[in-house]
């Protein structure tokens, strides 16, 4: 369970400071599909990159599993990355002269996971996004949708608790956003925790949970008794 308390994020340079999240508490349980939504620079992808400890607060506290980890260093905080969450952005961050399943072992590298290994379950997670005739392709030689996909796949190969996704589907028409978003259901309902971002009111009937952030405060909370599960 992920529980945000009194959380603030404000950036600071040599000449101004600016605030970005104001005083946010959340609660998030093992297994939610929960999706952030808000306006651009609404503060919904810093709170994102702070639950999946890409970034950290200027104040309040952050519970992990009944652990208090504000304070924790930078190594520990790394290590937890690698260890409870995987990662999904908007643009993909795939590195062009390495093939997909090199590309998708690049998290279990850090892990320190033997080579033989991470590949063959890279190109297992490969034929569950269904590119698994694609093993050897470059990212230069995919389509967006697929290119979200190896994302997608190289989310999964440390087998994380939560997925953390970026607007997943804000480069992609709309057969690859159903493509990507059935296989971010595909994991909710094997219980992963997903927590999403989006500006697009249409991928509401996924979620469980949809939090609406105006300004860099949690304006509603609302739960989704409709959505699908099946």
């Amino acid at each position: 369970m992920i529980k945000l308390s009194d959380i603030c994020k404000t950036y600071i340079n040599k000449e101004n400071s600016h605030d970005v999240l104001h005083h946010v508490n959340l609660e998030i349980q093992d297994g939610e599909f929960v999706i952030i939504s808000g306006t651009s620079g609404s503060g919904k992808t810093t709170l994102l990159n702070i639950l999946g400890l890409i970034d950290r607060a200027t104040g309040g506290n952050y519970i992990l599993n009944g652990e208090n980890i504000t304070d924790m260093n930078d190594n520990a905080h790394a290590e937890l990355r690698n260890k409870m969450f995987g990662y999904v952005f908007q643009s993909f961050y795939l590195i062009d002269e390495l093939n997909i399943v090199e590309n998708v072992c690049v998290p279990a590298g850090y892990a320190g996971e033997r080579k033989k290994e991470r590949n063959k379950r890279a190109e297992e997670l490969l034929k569950v996004v269904g590119l698994g005739d694609k093993v050897h392709s470059r990212p230069s030689q995919l389509s967006g949708g697929e290119k979200q996909r190896v994302a997608i796949a190289r989310a999964l190969i440390n087998n994380p608790k939560i997925i953390l996704a970026d607007e997943p589907t804000g480069n992609l028409d709309s057969n690859n956003s159903r493509i990507v978003m059935e296989l971010l259901k595909k994991k909710y309902i094997e219980g992963k925790t997903i927590i999403m971002v989006t500006h697009d009111p249409s991928l509401e009937i996924y979620a469980t949970k949809i939090i609406h952030i105006v300004d860099g405060k949690i304006e509603e909370i609302k739960v989704n008794n409709t959505h699908l599960h099946e």
